[in-house]
């Protein structure tokens, strides 16, 4: 897995981040994706080839790790940092999808046009909905994992010995040995716990973002006297009304010397 390719992908997303989101992703690679590369996949390494069974009986031993094992924790793991991530993506794309809606208005009607977004990657309107969802569906990320990986191992914790009883071709009950099981134990409570800080992060940035609009929408709600009024970009990149030219008409000046072409004006549509 290149993991390169997804910071790469990533790092553009702390551009578009609150504190609290740039925070969230240096938590991920530092302590989520570098532990996973550096450490985590030396310890699981073995978990199968040193996976031992007090019986020679051919096949028992792999039918006892599949039974225990339906999943490996570092495939689960590497799964979880794949799908937590991904969401993010959709906040490049959003912003991409503007920034192309951008370039076309400006080749359509010039580059004195007004402006459909005074920053693309300014955090209002469709971006906003954008960013709270993707950050909703980390947070349900997160707590399926956390339940996937509590539900298939009976806890978070590993045991030295699991028994295997009434699996073919096993004969009656099979004691097995897991390889480094207090290793393991510690690695599997340390993801667990940096899976919990990002959820504490996430959760913190929703109350955040939900907070500031609230506050936002308090502020807009004043009379018009007393805030400043809104530029036509601004309200065109909320898609509440879109503005395009229409052809200015020609009027002669204050001395009638010569024609000059009026300021275009804009309607909505």
């Amino acid at each position: 897995m290149d993991w390169k390719t997804l910071q790469s992908l990533l790092s553009g997303v702390n551009k578009y981040s609150t504190a609290f989101g740039r925070i969230w992703l240096s938590v991920v690679f530092v302590f989520r994706v570098l532990v996973y590369v550096v450490a985590a996949e030396r310890v699981w390494g073995d978990e199968q080839k040193d996976f031992d069974c007090n019986t020679k009986q051919p096949g028992c031993t792999n039918v006892c790790y599949d039974n225990y094992f339906p999943i490996s924790n570092i495939r689960l793991w590497a799964l979880q940092l794949i799908f937590v991530t991904c969401p993010s993506l959709l906040v490049i794309l959003h912003v991409a999808y503007r920034e192309e809606r951008e370039r076309r208005h400006r080749l359509k009607h010039g580059d004195q046009c007004t402006k459909l977004y005074d920053n693309a990657g300014k955090k209002h309107g469709g971006l906003w909905w954008t960013y709270l969802l993707s950050l909703i569906f980390k947070l349900i990320i997160e707590f399926v994992f956390l339940y996937v990986l509590h539900t298939l191992w009976y806890g978070f914790s590993m045991p030295r010995l699991v028994q295997c009883s009434n699996v073919a071709p096993c004969p009656n009950t099979v004691d097995c040995y897991i390889a480094r099981p207090t290793e393991k134990k510690v690695f599997t409570y340390f993801m667990v716990g940096a899976s919990a800080v990002c959820i504490v992060l996430t959760i913190s940035e929703i109350c955040y973002l939900i907070f500031h609009r609230v506050i936002k929408g308090i502020r807009n709600q004043r009379p018009p006297g007393s805030r400043n009024r809104k530029s036509s970009a601004s309200r065109a990149s909320t898609c509440r009304c879109h503005h395009k030219l229409v052809e200015g008409e020609f009027v002669l000046d204050a001395h009638g010397d010569k024609p000059h072409a009026s300021a275009p004006a804009l309607t909505p549509i």
